[in-house]
């Protein structure tokens, strides 16, 4: 890989199967890679360090803050979390496409530091659907489900700020899908400036050699 990466940002409504479609879609091309946040938390059980996330402490984290080195962060449950720009940019320089899976405030914060940023917002095919994806995981009490969708309607507030809406009715449709648009935006003209330099001087050396 050579030509720089893009920078696609992927939000949703939680249920809406944004990880399940992350997951498979890195599993599927080896040109995608997935941003790792950071995070002032300690890992769970299941967790992996510099592959979940990102474990610092406060004072380290801060220290980012304050360098400008996250390209976003919030505070949940007295934790921050937040993207380093140094991992998504070293990705980036590599030639990967790099996946943002982060919530609308932090997605819009993002777009505002890298206007080159693509967001993509993915819902399922209907609310009544989200609801009940909400409660066949049969992992949260019906207080959560609600609080959920309450954040779902808080997020359709800015969804018309997004450049592409998807929905995910199957997974492995939603994946070729997101993969498409990604392939699309490489072939627009913004993203193939090298390209048409290349062209402008091959063109004059050829008639220069005429």
């Amino acid at each position: 890989m050579s030509k720089k990466g893009l920078q696609i940002i992927l939000s949703g409504f939680s249920g809406s199967g944004k990880g399940t479609v992350v997951k498979k879609l890195v599993e599927k091309y080896d040109k995608y890679a997935l941003s790792i946040s950071a995070t002032t938390r300690g890992p769970r059980d299941n967790e992996v360090e510099n592959v979940s996330y990102f474990y610092i402490t406060r004072q380290e984290f801060e220290e980012l803050i304050n360098q400008d080195k996250l390209l976003e962060y919030a505070v949940y449950s007295d934790n921050y979390y937040g993207t380093p720009a140094e991992y998504v940019y070293e990705k980036r320089n590599a030639g990967y496409d790099v996946i943002l899976e982060i919530e609308t405030q932090g997605a819009l914060k993002v777009k505002e530091k890298c206007p080159e940023s693509i967001l993509i917002f993915m819902m399922p095919p209907s609310i009544e659907e989200l609801r009940k994806r909400l409660t066949d995981r049969g992992t949260e009490t019906e207080e959560e489900i609600n609080k959920r969708l309450q954040q779902a309607k808080r997020e359709t507030k800015v969804m018309d700020r997004y450049d592409y809406l998807i929905i995910n009715d199957n997974v492995d449709d939603c994946v070729e899908l997101l993969h498409n648009i990604i392939v699309s935006e490489h072939k627009r003209v913004e993203n193939r400036l090298e390209l048409i330099e290349k062209c402008k001087i091959e063109i004059n050396n050829l008639l220069e050699g005429e």
